[in-house]
């Protein structure tokens, strides 16, 4: 049942022929010249930021940092309602436990 069922493999059923061997021969190539030194590459130029897109990164940083400020504290918020709901249902149960 939980052995792998493995068709069985197909045989050939016409004429084979040995496979074809082929011979090469290998043939020193002339001697090459070392490759010509890469000039390098230029430097990129340094970014510079003019007073518009640093006013933008400012604002998407502040923008970044305001909502996942925002997402944490209603985070927090939704624990500290999930704990006070909590303690009062156990003091509920408590008095009511108790009276009996």
């Amino acid at each position: 049942m939980f052995q792998p069922k493995i068709p069985p493999m197909p045989q050939p059923t016409g004429p084979v022929a040995p496979p074809a061997v082929v011979e090469t021969t290998v043939t020193p190539a002339a001697s090459t010249s070392p490759p010509a030194p890469v000039p390098a590459a230029p430097s990129r130029p340094a970014v510079q930021l003019t007073p518009g897109t640093a006013l933008a990164l400012v604002g998407g940083g502040t923008a970044v940092v305001l909502v996942v400020g925002a997402v944490l504290v209603s985070m927090l918020l939704a624990v500290a309602i999930t704990a006070a709901s909590v303690a009062v249902c156990a003091v509920v149960l408590r008095s009511l436990l108790h009276r009996r």
